[in-house]
């Protein structure tokens, strides 16, 4: 009974740290993607651009944020610390602050 509870508890912390992690990708990508398609409406091939920015908001936290999430659950499991709701939004939106700043490095990089 008791691993039960203590499974469910980093179920949830996992699961809040992704929540976060998703949501705040959406926050920078939707704004990115809606104006990749207004500036790029017109080119042949540029308006898929927009939704190739779209996916990459959704399927990146999908596919990397639920690794880390799971890891960031796992470490504070193992530490054998509760995880308050403040923490999980600071760690889900510390991965996406992370994603974005690598991004604009990248670009930078190939300018």
């Amino acid at each position: 009974m008791v691993m039960i509870l203590e499974s469910k508890s980093e179920e949830k912390m996992w699961y809040g740290v992704f929540l976060w992690a998703l949501v705040s990708s959406l926050f920078f990508h939707v704004p990115a993607g809606l104006l990749a398609l207004f500036t790029l409406r017109h080119h042949k091939y540029g308006r898929f651009m927009s939704v190739s920015i779209l996916l990459m908001g959704i399927v990146g936290p999908i596919t990397a944020g639920i690794l880390t999430s799971a890891a960031i659950a796992g470490v504070y499991r193992a530490a054998g610390k509760e995880m308050i709701p403040f923490e999980a939004l600071t760690l889900g939106t510390g991965q996406t602050f992370c994603i974005v700043v690598v991004s604009f490095l990248r670009i930078l990089a190939t300018l």
